[in-house]
């Protein structure tokens, strides 16, 4: 009777202690891969262009659209690769929702390197797949390989009966 007692005491602190040094998991993200080599499409309200140091800021409701993935925010800054050769990266803040498929997180603020393909979604993460919700405090997303890693204290639901 006390293993029986020893064993109900220790085993949710194990669950619990399992839980907690959680730190990072990784998942899939999107159905479709995204393809980064595809043009970018920027609308907004307003757009300021520096030319001194190659940047774009597009301001209110900005969406971005590349292929099937779509990223909206605030605002968004793009900042060309030298000598105009293309777009190095876009920093995205204020209320960043990026949808790939049928996934969907949000975060407030987002910043998309191009040639890698990596999205890097920090604060307040929330990652939205079906049925299952994810929070963390960091999400790296790779598009090439439709993958995702979260980390930063990654919490979420798990329903006994399967419907996650």
């Amino acid at each position: 009777m006390s293993y029986f007692r020893t064993l109900i005491f220790c085993l949710p602190l194990a669950l619990i202690s399992g839980l907690a040094t959680a730190q990072s998991t990784s998942i899939a993200f999107g159905t479709i891969k995204a393809d980064p080599s595809l043009p970018v499409e920027v609308t907004s309200d307003t757009l300021e262009v520096n030319q001194v140091d190659g940047s774009a800021q597009f301001l209110g409701s900005v969406l971005v659209i590349q292929g099937v993935m779509r990223l909206s925010a605030d605002n968004v800054l793009v900042i060309y690769k030298p000598e105009q050769k293309g777009i190095d990266r876009l920093e995205a803040t204020g209320n960043v929702i990026l949808v790939n498929g049928p996934d969907a997180a949000e975060a407030e603020r987002a910043e998309y390197t191009i040639d890698s393909g990596t999205i890097v979604m920090n604060g307040n993460v929330l990652l939205s797949q079906g049925n299952s919700t994810l929070a963390s405090s960091q999400m790296v997303v790779n598009l090439n390989s439709g993958t995702a890693q979260m980390s930063g204290r990654v919490k979420t639901i798990l329903n006994p009966d399967g419907n996650n």
